[in-house]
């Protein structure tokens, strides 16, 4: 029903805009602007992101089409998979931060794509009318359009989900290689941070000064859990945070 597709692509960029303005605005006023957990959350959608929004539009359209009709589920569904990343895509903007703009809006345009793809594919589940085109290679065409979409907004998650997995083995194994072999008489590990994007393993360590021939090894060990690709720096004792307060001075 292309007059009514042209009505709902007004009204929902009346309504994004709207948000995103809103939320835009807010964040410019407001004195808190640090990124907390539930802004960082939305920044990188995956696969998982998907499902979810797939569940949602899908409990949606049950529920408008029951014969109870009831706005809840389909209101619940906007207040949790739309408004949130369009809050956090203005968080962006008005912090001209451009990597949670990308994300927090590929975020809501996945769930857009993927609410309205439950609805379709419900509606004919459940056989309930619909207009078709009097044309039946407009009707083609449509369809052809609806999927590219659909693939296009699919693939990035897929592999965003697929680096989100990466990341947590190399945590995990990470984690693994510091408790089993991050082991020096006369030392303690003061601190631990590991960068599962750029593959960076920082320790630092409190104690005598620990061999470079001792280093080496415990580099060499990195082979055994996996990840021998990944970077171990070492920093200890004194000389670790002579070398910060030097830098800082």
């Amino acid at each position: 029903d292309l007059s009514l597709l042209r009505k709902s692509i007004y009204n929902y960029l009346v309504a994004t805009i709207t948000a995103l303005a809103t939320s835009t605005f807010f964040f410019l006023l407001s004195p808190l602007n640090a990124a907390h957990s539930e802004i960082l959350a939305r920044t990188s959608p995956t696969i998982y992101d998907v499902l979810l929004a797939l569940f949602g539009g899908l409990a949606g359209i049950l529920a408008t089409g029951s014969k109870l009709k009831g706005n809840v589920i389909p209101g619940v569904a906007i207040a949790t998979a739309l408004m949130p990343p369009l809050c956090t895509a203005g968080y962006g903007l008005a912090t001209f931060q451009l990597y949670y703009f990308i994300g927090a809006f590929y975020l809501f345009i996945i769930n857009t794509v993927f609410i309205a793809l439950a609805t379709f594919i419900t509606i004919r589940l459940l056989h309930l009318p619909y207009k078709r085109l009097p044309d039946k290679k407009a009707d083609v065409k449509a369809k052809r359009v609806m999927w590219t979409i659909v693939m296009i907004t699919l693939l990035p998650s897929i592999y965003f989900g697929y680096d989100i997995v990466v990341q947590d083995k190399f945590l995990k194994k990470a984690d693994l290689f510091i408790e089993t072999e991050a082991q020096f008489p006369n030392d303690y590990l003061l601190n631990k941070k590991i960068d599962a994007k750029s593959r960076v393993i920082t320790l630092t360590f409190g104690g005598q000064e620990i061999p470079e021939s001792q280093i080496t090894i415990l580099k060499s060990k990195l082979k055994t859990f996996g990840i021998q690709n990944a970077q171990l720096e070492v920093h200890q004792g004194f000389a670790y945070l002579a070398t910060t307060n030097s830098g800082e001075d």
